[in-house]
């Protein structure tokens, strides 16, 4: 697919994509046709371990378009429902980690996608906000609450008040926040110690925390011990373990 409001690009078994519809980066059908293209085809890449989701200029993503609401005439909804939930259902089952660098407003839809990344990193001018109070609408509760305590999503989908990243690092929600400058800097010294990984390791915890966030601690332990013992029998743990006896660093093949 020609893109056109992605920019994707592949650089030492890291991925960067980033968003760029200007102004705002608004998230319209367009958009989220493509991102499930790049998700999907980055997933599948052996020279791809780890992917950021940025976006360009000011806003990382201000939210949906709002000119391509979809009609009442029957069966509109439902179709524009389903093609929303598989533009962030791409980024959390995407078997590579991927990391949001946010560097500006992500708002309703676009604080979503931040939040259906696995570690989001912000910028101080970053925050996340939902809006939907404020036209009329409603949703993101789900992956609001999975961040934030009840009461911070409660004030936050309920008030529609920004919060900045000093504040959602504090709040446990990004694991770092920095000037903007240093943000892609942050972001890319993450995805290169992912991509020095294991990468079947990294497809297993990924996929762990996807199955186990709603087993009892018994049976998610279980299933992840059931990963190890089959990860004990590939290539990647013969050469962490042949590593380990050379006392050099692992070198792990596509």
């Amino acid at each position: 697919m020609e893109l056109e409001t992605l920019k994707v690009s592949v650089n030492d078994y890291f991925a960067t994509v980033t968003i760029a519809r200007p102004p705002v980066n608004a998230q319209n059908n367009r958009l989220r046709e493509e991102i499930q293209v790049v998700m999907d085809s980055l997933g599948d890449r052996a020279d791809v371990r780890a992917i950021i989701l940025t976006g360009e200029g000011k806003a990382f993503s201000a939210g949906a378009d709002l000119s391509e609401r979809p009609t009442q005439d029957p069966g509109n909804y439902t179709a524009h429902n389903r093609r929303v939930r598989a533009s962030f259902d791409c980024i959390l089952e995407c078997p590579k980690p991927v990391i949001a660098a946010v560097n500006g407003a992500a708002i309703g839809a676009g604080c979503v996608s931040a939040l259906c990344c696995d570690i989001l990193i912000f910028s101080d001018k970053g925050y996340l906000q939902m809006t939907e109070v404020n036209v009329g609408l409603a949703g993101g509760v789900a992956h609001v609450r999975r961040h934030l305590g009840e009461s911070d999503a409660r004030l936050m989908l309920l008030t529609g008040r920004r919060i900045y990243g000093p504040d959602l690092l504090q709040k446990g929600v990004a694991s770092a926040c920095v000037a903007p400058e240093a943000l892609m800097d942050t972001a890319t010294e993450i995805a290169r110690d992912i991509a020095k990984a294991s990468p079947s390791a990294i497809r297993a915890a990924k996929l762990a925390f996807q199955l186990t966030e709603n087993l009892s601690l018994y049976e998610g332990y279980r299933y992840e011990q059931g990963n190890t013992k089959a990860l004990s029998t590939t290539k990647d743990s013969a050469e962490a373990m042949a590593a380990f006896r050379e006392k050099r660093p692992p070198v792990f093949k596509p």
